[in-house]
């Protein structure tokens, strides 16, 4: 006798449609790991999806009438799930098939052999001296404000596999309890601090692959609590009934804090909302990775784009500038990147010329920074 249990449609739905976003793909080599691993232990069941890099697993109570484990294909058990009817649905395991059940509707899959399914050990890290390093004490934190810290850096992270360093997080202790995120792709920086989360031990960094913050953005509800667990090969976040557990990146992230510069004689300071307005609109005319130009001035700034054989955009604006007039360009998706990852009502941009880094920051909001590499333009 196989596992069986029944529940709420939208139940086993939501559990499915989380996990299956760590399943991996079709084309991956290990046929197993495109399954969901569905595992019930006294009325709870537990739905797990992992490409050994990134693992999503989500538990709901169920009414279950035999414990058990199963692996079904990831992909079709969740659309079948999404299409039947909503309700009651039976779910049941009998000689290699699963059965689904609900209202008319009837459905049985072929199983994924569970002896294929890799053993997922995070639990249990082995060290080199043969005994299993677990994971550090937890640490919980603010969803919401965890949230809004990864809404700013996760998009500098570099989608460029070919150097996974750059595709990663770098999480530090800043000292004093506060802990430093920071991401580049090498063209922009983000660097955000969050007080009083002091996860980690002193000067200790660990590196979390931007694909796994990704996600866990998506989880976090703004009621949510984050906790936070770390070993030394993994990362594990647990927001409320979803467990995200992510492979850290090996290596050394680049010295950032080199790049940051100290000196930016020139300050331009204007209205948040209005600058994304008109850099958005401008960014029409800019084609073909063609940056926007900044001319700023005292009392005003223009946004201008030009695109050979196609036209030309110019906008200007109010603004408080001090220093020697300048103009500086950009890539248009970065700068607004850039604005949409501050907050606040206003934003400065401080410069030293036109080829040295930019740093762009929320007025009365210290805690984060973004630092943009000008485009060379004749």
């Amino acid at each position: 006798m196989g596992m069986k249990f029944r529940c709420e449609r939208d139940t086993l739905l939501d559990a499915l449609t989380v996990a299956v976003r760590a399943a991996a793909g079709a084309s991956s080599n290990r046929a197993a790991l495109t399954g969901a691993h569905l595992d019930l232990t006294e009325g709870v069941l537990t739905v797990t999806g992992s490409d050994l890099d990134l693992t999503l697993s989500v538990t709901a109570e169920v009414l279950g009438t035999a414990g058990g484990a199963a692996v079904t294909p990831a992909r079709l058990l969740t659309d079948v799930v999404r299409a039947v009817p909503a309700g009651a649905v039976e779910f049941s395991v009998t000689e290699g098939e699963a059965s689904i059940v609900a209202g008319s509707s009837e459905f049985s899959i072929r199983l994924i052999p569970e002896e294929d399914y890799p053993q997922l050990s995070f639990t249990q890290e082995a060290s080199d001296d043969g005994d299993s390093a677990a994971f550090s004490p937890a640490v919980t934190f603010s969803g919401a404000e965890f949230r809004d810290a990864l809404s700013q850096v996760v998009r500098s992270a570099s989608s460029d596999d070919s150097r996974p360093i750059l595709t990663g997080v770098l999480m530090a202790s800043e000292g004093e309890g506060r802990l430093r995120l920071v991401s580049t792709d090498s063209y922009r920086l983000s660097v955000r601090d969050l007080e009083g989360s002091s996860i980690l031990g002193e000067h200790q960094r660990v590196l979390v692959p931007s694909r796994a913050l990704g996600e866990l953005q998506r989880l976090i509800a703004d009621s949510d609590e984050v906790t936070l667990k770390l070993a030394e090969h993994y990362a594990q976040f647990v927001v409320g009934n979803v467990q995200l557990t992510t492979r850290l990146i090996p290596g050394d992230f680049p010295n950032y804090q080199g790049l940051i510069p100290t000196d930016h004689p020139n300050c331009l300071t204007a209205n948040r909302e209005q600058l994304l307005e008109v850099v958005r609109r401008v960014r029409l005319l800019a084609q073909d990775s063609t940056p926007v130009r900044l001319v700023m001035s005292d009392g005003s700034l223009e946004v201008i784009a030009i695109t050979h054989d196609v036209g030309k955009a110019n906008e200007s604006m109010e603004a408080n500038y001090t220093g020697e007039d300048l103009t500086v360009a950009f890539n248009p998706g970065y700068l607004i990147d850039g604005i949409e990852a501050t907050t606040g009502e206003e934003v400065t941009l401080q410069t030293a010329d036109a080829v040295k880094p930019a740093l762009l920051r929320s007025v009365g909001d210290e805690g984060f920074l973004y630092l943009l590499m000008p485009v060379r333009v004749s």
